[in-house]
C-alpha cells in the first residue's frame, strides 16, 4: 500500500483539473522540491473548519512558476487519480498516509445524461455570460467528463467534495446537471431583480412559476 505525503488545503482539486499554488511554509517547500527532484505526486486533501477528509486527488506539479531566494514557490499543479487514505504514517515534518486508489464502478452513462451535462454546462456559460476557455473541445466520450465540466465551474467546496467523492461517471453527470441547473436558475432570477430594481427602484415579488 503505497505512502504518500499530504498537503491538506481548503481546496478541492478535481482530476484534470489544474490550478496554481503559492508554496511557503517550509514542510510544504520540502515536500514539493521532494516531487520535482523525483518526479512523484503528493495528495491534495481539503481540510477546512469540518476537519480534514480522507478522500483526495493525487497532484503532479507541472509547471513551476516563479521560485523566490527564501525558497518559496509558486506552481501549477495538475489532478490526477483520486485516492483515499487508509491510515496515517509518521516520520516527516509533512502530513504523510497509507493510501488506496478510488475507482469507478462500471456504470458508464446513458448518451441521455452525457448530453444533459453538457447542454446545461452550456447553458450556465451563457447565463454567467462568460467564456469557457477550453484547450481541447469536450469528448463526450472521456471517462472523465463530469471532472472536465467541474474543473471549469467553481460551485462550492462541499459540492465538488461530493462530486470528488461519487465513484461513478453516470451519477456525477447527472449531479453535475442538477447542480449546474440550480446555477441557471439563481443566475437568472438574480438578473431578473437587477432588472426591476433598476426599472423603477424598486422590487416586485417573483412570479413563483
Amino acid at each position: 500500500m503505497p505512502e504518500i505525503g499530504l498537503f491538506p488545503l481548503e481546496l478541492v482539486l478535481l482530476p484534470t483539473e489544474r490550478v496554481p499554488l503559492h508554496i511557503f511554509e517550509a514542510r510544504y517547500k520540502e515536500l514539493i522540491q521532494e516531487c520535482l527532484a523525483l518526479s512523484t505526486e503528493f495528495g491534495l486533501l481539503l481540510e477546512d473548519e469540518e476537519g480534514r477528509r480522507e478522500i483526495g486527488t493525487r497532484a503532479g506539479v507541472i509547471e513551476v512558476l516563479q521560485v523566490f531566494d527564501d525558497g518559496r514557490m509558486n506552481v501549477v499543479v495538475e489532478g490526477r487519480e483520486r485516492f483515499r487514505v487508509v491510515a496515517p504514517t509518521v516520520g516527516r515534518p509533512f502530513a504523510t498516509a497509507d493510501v488506496e486508489p478510488v475507482v469507478d464502478e462500471e456504470d458508464v452513462p446513458l448518451p441521455g445524461d452525457v448530453e444533459l451535462a453538457l447542454d446545461v454546462f452550456k447553458r450556465l456559460a451563457e447565463a454567467a455570460e462568460v467564456e469557457v476557455e477550453v484547450e481541447e473541445p469536450f469528448s463526450e466520450s472521456s471517462p472523465t467528463l463530469s471532472f472536465e465540466l467541474a474543473a471549469r465551474v467553481d460551485f462550492g467546496l462541499e459540492l465538488r467534495q461530493e462530486v470528488l467523492e461519487l465513484t461513478s461517471e453516470r451519477q456525477r453527470l447527472r449531479r453535475l446537471a442538477e447542480i449546474f441547473e440550480r446555477a441557471v436558475e439563481a443566475i437568472t432570477v438574480e438578473r431578473e431583480v437587477r432588472e426591476r430594481a433598476s426599472g423603477n427602484g424598486k422590487v416586485a415579488p417573483l412570479d413563483p412559476d
